[in-house]
């Protein structure tokens, strides 16, 4: 015996008929249709983000941990990347002539790898020392502007190269400073004159 469901009879809600077959009498399946359930209510959702405190949806930044992840990803990413395109640099400079296609494919893939991991963990580190102190500055002065980007690039900076002796600390800090200082003028210059993007 055929299933009510699929065949319901002519009391049934759904008028639908099956587009396979035009023309037959056959409806569609319709998986809620014996539940009473507005599902249509349950599965149009609003595309407006949704906040579960009130105090999320005033706040016009990043949180801590969105910070984090943002600042070390990008870091390791473009890190990544940098790495992986000196190292094909290294081992373009390294082929030899006459070298079989295999050993020139694996120096290739070697020295991007290596690289690019080394660069990525050392960028990856920068930027989440950089998003720690970030957010601890916003958290202590709760305000989200430049000083506390500059600040930001002057600690990670200082403390990235702190192992090297105070000198090479204070140089870092001051490049770090000078850094997040034109990032955060690029930032409001793309505000003003690039609201689109």
């Amino acid at each position: 015996m055929a299933d009510p469901r699929l065949y319901p009879t002519e009391s049934g809600s759904d008028d639908r008929r099956d587009a396979a077959y035009p023309g037959s009498e056959r409806r569609l399946y319709n998986p809620y249709q014996d539940l009473n359930l507005p599902y249509r209510q349950l599965y149009d959702l609003p595309t407006s983000p949704e906040f579960l405190f009130q105090e999320e949806a005033v706040a016009q930044r990043r949180s801590w941990g969105e910070n984090l992840t943002y600042y070390t990803g990008v870091g390791y990413l473009g890190g990544a990347g940098a790495g992986a395109a000196l190292g094909l640099r290294d081992a373009a400079r390294g082929a030899e002539p006459g070298e079989p296609a295999k050993i020139r494919a694996n120096r290739v893939l070697n020295s991007c790898g290596s690289s690019g991991r080394r660069v990525g963990n050392t960028f990856g580190v920068i930027g989440l020392m950089y998003a720690g102190i970030e957010s601890a500055m916003v958290a202590a002065r709760d305000r989200d502007d430049w000083i506390n980007s500059v600040v930001a690039g002057l600690g990670t900076g200082a403390l990235f190269r702190a192992a090297n002796g105070p000198r090479s600390a204070v140089v870092a800090g001051a490049v770090g400073g000078v850094l997040a200082g034109a990032a955060a003028a690029a930032k409001q210059v793309g505000k003003r004159y690039l609201p689109a993007l």
